[in-house]
């Protein structure tokens, strides 16, 4: 019977793993369908970036109660499935407790202990937020853009933690009693589940065989329910807890608010400016291929890479919403909702890859049938929502290349920037009036 436990645990968790591995492949194709951006300067301050913000949770303390009860979880759900290792080896080679014989009876004793302890903190923190996202009115949590998957996937997410720790806390007090009886070996130190659960199982005077049934089945439960929480993450807005140490080691490092300049036109402009050049000249060896097919952004395609990353790695938290002042002002830009569109819209072309073999031609695009131009129009470039994001990332690129398409590629900008830049081009300001007047506001009485 016990051959039998261990090649259905052996199968499970190659299944488990594969399946996994094969949505992050996925992903990382999908995300290769952008443009290829260099990201690989400044090593170090990308290192010391992904430490701290990533690992650190550095940006979430401007939020400290959020920022405090998602430590709890991140850092006590992170390191509680360390055991995972004892799992996985116990499972295979029908072992129990397989680390309290490699640690020793009291530093065993300590590791027990520190993963209850943070188990009770992922429970507060998992109850807490259920609370405050379902109950108490956060505003950035109860958008009309949260409605939904998005707001149910939040909370199978918090659900499904509670499940594992509750799961957790069973395995531990049933194994706990048994010790005490002499059913099972001394091992191991579990405060919390002495405190709170023993004496309710006592209560009821379960026998050795209904104990025994308890901790394997929650010790099954816990394993089963770790390969599927890492399997629903594909679907999950909590792919960031993988993403976001990519995301943060690919952010833009530049100074905040500065847009690039595209290679074509400075090249172009350099070109004019040379009175030696010659216009009609065959271009050099390689710069046609670095001629971009369009200007700007119209699909996901014109996108580079590191901008699908952030599409992927949205944790949909709304904090770049909730400091937009064009949002603030009831316009209808939420960049949040600019990354959860740009992944959908990916997401849309990665079924039809995986349905045609190739991309063929849906008639759709990023821009109008995802993201509209009154969205795209809406936002004043202030950068609020890059320097809100805990993780890094950067909507108003998004934002940018796909305005930079509507004026560059459709000349399709706003009756007043048209205006404004007539006027730049005619008289050398954004005013309508004549250069040489500029200045006559200074004898005005």
């Amino acid at each position: 019977m016990q051959y039998i436990d261990n090649i259905i645990f052996l199968i499970l968790l190659v299944a488990g793993f594969g399946l996994f591995a094969k949505s992050l492949q996925k992903i990382y194709r999908n995300i290769r369908l952008g443009r290829e951006i260099n990201r690989s300067d400044r090593k170090a301050e990308r290192w010391e970036t992904m430490a701290t913000v990533a690992m650190g949770q550095s940006k979430m303390g401007k939020r400290p109660v959020a920022g405090i009860l998602h430590l709890f979880v991140y850092v006590g759900f992170v390191i509680i499935n360390i055991e995972l290792i004892e799992i996985i080896v116990d499972g295979i080679f029908g072992t129990h407790r397989f680390l309290a014989s490699v640690f020793g009876h009291t530093f065993y004793n300590f590791f027990t202990a520190t993963l209850e302890v943070l188990a009770l903190l992922v429970v507060i923190g998992v109850v807490v937020f259920f609370i405050r996202r379902n109950f108490y009115g956060v505003k950035r949590l109860t958008m009309k853009e949260l409605f939904g998957w998005p707001k149910n996937d939040a909370n199978w997410i918090l659900i499904i933690e509670f499940a594992l720790m509750v799961a957790f806390f069973s395995m531990n007090t049933a194994d706990y009693i048994l010790q005490m009886r002499g059913v099972l070996p001394e091992h191991g130190s579990f405060p919390i589940s002495e405190i709170t659960l023993v004496p309710f199982l006592e209560v009821f005077s379960f026998d050795n065989g209904f104990l025994m049934f308890v901790e394997k089945g929650a010790w099954w439960f816990h394993f089963v329910g770790i390969l599927f929480f890492m399997n629903y993450l594909y679907y999950s807005k909590h792919l960031h807890i993988i993403l976001a140490f990519p995301s943060t080691w690919f952010a833009n490092l530049d100074k905040k608010g500065q847009f690039n300049n595209l290679d074509s036109v400075t090249k172009e402009i350099k070109l004019m400016m040379d009175p030696n050049a010659d216009p009609y000249a065959a271009p050099a060896e390689g710069d046609a291929a670095e001629v971009p097919s369009k200007f700007g952004a119209e699909d996901i395609f014109d996108l580079n890479q590191v901008q699908l990353l952030n599409a992927y790695s949205c944790t949909e938290c709304g904090r770049c919403t909730s400091v937009c002042p064009a949002n603030i002002t009831g316009k209808k830009l939420s960049p949040r909702l600019i990354l959860m569109k740009t992944r959908d819209r990916l997401e849309e072309v990665g079924r039809n890859i995986d349905k045609n073999g190739k991309f063929e031609d849906d008639g759709k695009k990023l821009l109008n049938d995802y993201i509209t131009k009154e969205e795209l129009w809406a936002c004043t470039t202030c950068n609020a929502c890059t320097e809100a994001c805990p993780v890094l990332l950067d909507p108003l690129s998004i934002i940018f290349e796909m305005r930079r398409f509507l004026v560059m590629e459709q000349s399709a900008a706003p009756q007043e920037l048209n205006l404004m830049m007539t006027n730049v081009e005619n008289n050398a300001a954004p005013w309508q009036y004549n250069q040489a007047d500029r200045l006559n506001w200074a004898n005005e009485n």
